[in-house]
């Protein structure tokens, strides 16, 4: 394997900018004037834009690309493909078309490129859609992803903030994946950990969110970047706050040791600094649970707020089809705090 792709320096997820510089800067560009049409934009803090092109039909787009988090140029594509589409799912769509977005050094071994390719769209065709072309540049670094477009009905969007008080929140990953992705860069991963991490990366959220749709879904967001706290605080509105029951949350293996040995990531520093003061944490929950919890994912799970009759059932099908979900809390009525972890 060449040097350039395995020298990560941020690689998935982690490579975000931080949520409270982003906000910064998207809150100083003009917005022009508003199209009714234009359902969801990037206005809002939900994970793609919606634009309704008929009364029963609207185009979900969305883009996401970074460096490599490993050193497999293969899995690196099929990982950075099931991340991008994942913004497709946690807006109730249906993935259809997609592009790839490609930068890379121009002396680098061109094998490498068409395994992150073909890696890639291999992805693309399990999750149903047609990779349709892309763009490419020359670059110092290894980065790639892809644009993708799905489609949705108007009054079925998973919008993120629209959760009511009482319902279940639901995640369909486990947690851990940038703490293990870390250790894993400093030859420190705990045996079996890092295979568990890829296995969850490359794994399509399609299934999950082909089940959501036989239930009453109030809210939902892919759980990536930003940590678990962080996304989940997007979900938060005027109305409601939201009840985390630590003991519930599903871990890769190793991870909570990871976070033990402070093999911690910038990113994970700036989710906590974003959302800490709308957190409360009980006294009897560890650093390293905060951590795990505050932990940049990529191609992580969807987070749902379902309705509390139905999360059982909802829970009892998403883990009959393999998946390791668990019902990790719920929200409530208004509270002092936006997010209490217990």
């Amino acid at each position: 394997m060449t040097e350039e792709i395995t020298f990560c320096r941020g690689g998935g997820c982690t490579a975000k900018l931080g949520p409270d510089l982003l906000s910064h800067v998207l809150s100083k560009i003009p917005k022009g004037e508003k199209d009714p049409d234009l359902l969801i934009g990037y206005d809002s803090k939900d994970d793609a834009a919606v634009y309704r092109i008929s009364d029963d039909t609207a185009v979900v787009q969305t883009l996401d690309f970074f460096p490599p988090m490993l050193d497999d140029p293969y899995l690196f594509g099929q990982i950075a493909a099931a991340n991008a589409l994942s913004d497709i799912y946690a807006m109730g769509g249906v993935v259809k078309t997609a592009l790839n977005i490609v930068c890379f050094p121009e002396k680098m071994d061109l094998n490498i490129l068409g395994k992150i390719l073909q890696g890639g769209a291999e992805k693309v065709i399990e999750a149903g859609g047609m990779l349709a072309g892309g763009h490419s540049i020359m670059d110092a670094d290894v980065k790639y992803g892809l644009s993708v477009t799905g489609v949705v009905h108007p009054d079925h969007i998973y919008g993120n903030n629209q959760g009511q008080p009482s319902d279940m929140l639901i995640l369909t990953k486990k947690l851990g994946v940038g703490l293990v992705c870390n250790a894993n860069r400093v030859n420190l991963a705990p045996e079996g950990a890092m295979k568990e991490a890829i296995d969850s990366m490359t794994l399509l959220n399609r299934k999950a969110a082909e089940i959501s749709h036989h239930y009453e879904i109030h809210a939902c967001t892919d759980v990536t970047g930003f940590g678990f706290l962080g996304h989940l605080s997007e979900m938060i509105n005027e109305q409601i706050s939201a009840e985390i029951d630590s003991i519930s949350i599903p871990v890769i293996s190793g991870a909570i040791h990871c976070a033990e040995e402070f093999l911690l990531t910038a990113a994970a520093q700036r989710n906590r600094n974003h959302v800490k003061e709308r957190v409360e944490f009980a006294s009897k929950i560890p650093f390293s649970m905060e951590e795990l919890l505050f932990d940049p994912q990529t191609s992580g799970g969807l987070l749902f707020a379902v309705r509390e009759d139905q999360a059982g059932e909802f829970l009892k099908e998403l883990k009959g089809a393999g998946l390791p979900a668990a019902i990790v809390g719920r929200l409530t009525s208004k509270k002092e705090k936006d997010i209490y972890v217990k």
